[in-house]
């Protein structure tokens, strides 16, 4: 087997986004979570909605965007290429 091929290995601290940290070994110096056992649903047995609009929400929003703004940039390369027209007496 070869020698010092692996990656060193810290204790590190993680930290939560609910202020909760714990130790454990990894090859970073800190480590930084949203969600840990303490305030996952799961283990906690309270529910709470992280994001408010679901997935299919933001795609029909986004889409939508995206067909105003090919709208506006047809709207614009209409009115350059438009003829000139101008009236005669």
């Amino acid at each position: 087997m070869k020698q010092n091929i692996h990656p060193k290995t810290n204790l590190i601290k993680v930290t939560c986004a609910c202020g909760n940290t714990f130790e454990t070994l990894s090859t970073a110096k800190e480590l930084k979570v949203e969600v840990c056992a303490a305030c996952h649903p799961f283990f906690t047995g309270t529910q709470r909605f992280v994001d408010t609009t679901g997935r299919v929400d933001k795609f029909n929003q986004k889409l939508a965007n995206a067909k105003k703004a090919a709208e506006a940039v047809a709207a614009r390369k209409a009115k350059k290429t438009a003829p000139v027209v101008e009236e005669t007496k």
